[in-house]
């Protein structure tokens, strides 16, 4: 049978899914010493291994270059796409919250408020379903620094501990939500190498859970 061909995101999210697959029983030597290889093959699996940034996870398994991927849901949450989503595997976990200047009442006011943010997406929904006139500015570094030069009256970023933002005089004032790695499956593929997918998905889901 053709190898699967799996995409998965870099970094933390890669090395808690080769941890996963060990526990399945998959020898991910090839994994382990990658060196600066992106597409790695493991036989005994039948799987072929993709890595790449998360956004270029969905695009693979959406365009149907890959079967599956593992993604975080943020990605998700600001990308969209057109997948199954047929997993969460529990690791990854943090959560996107809303974060402002120590002291600050964000909440108080009757004028727009401003947002610096990384995922426009998310923080727009966020306050369009609080019925908020926002107006987001789009970061691509630290954002905590938005609200500290004046620029935004709060943050929509990632926490994981709050510790970056305790550092730099900021405070949660709310969850936006939660966010962990999930499981992604190509529509295509699901249809058409449906009993061989489930049988992977379910070793996968029997490992998370263990």
């Amino acid at each position: 049978m053709k190898p699967f061909r799996i995409a998965l995101t870099k970094g933390r999210l890669e090395e808690d899914t080769v941890a996963l697959f060990e526990k399945i029983g998959f020898d991910c030597t090839p994994l382990r010493q990658k060196g600066r290889k992106l597409i790695l093959f493991l036989p005994d699996a039948n799987l072929e291994v993709v890595l790449a940034k998360a956004a270029d996870v969905i695009t693979y398994v959406e365009h149907g270059v890959c079967d599956l991927g593992v993604v975080g849901k943020d990605t998700i949450l600001e990308h969209g796409g057109s997948f199954f989503e047929v997993a969460d595997l529990g690791f990854g976990k943090c959560r996107f919250a809303l974060a402002v200047k120590k002291g600050t009442d964000f909440y108080s006011g009757y004028g727009e408020k401003t947002i610096a943010t990384k995922y426009p997406n998310v923080a727009g929904k966020f306050f369009s379903d609080k019925g908020m006139d926002i107006r987001i500015i789009k970061i691509e570094g630290s954002v905590e620094l938005a609200p500290l030069l004046a620029l935004s009256d709060g943050i929509v970023d990632i926490v994981e501990t709050g510790t970056t933002l305790k550092e730099n005089g900021l405070e949660v004032v709310e969850e936006v939500t939660p966010i962990s790695a999930r499981l992604i499956v190509n529509t295509a593929s699901m249809k058409m190498k449906q009993k061989e997918l489930e049988s992977l998905i379910e070793k996968i889901q029997q490992a998370k859970g263990e």
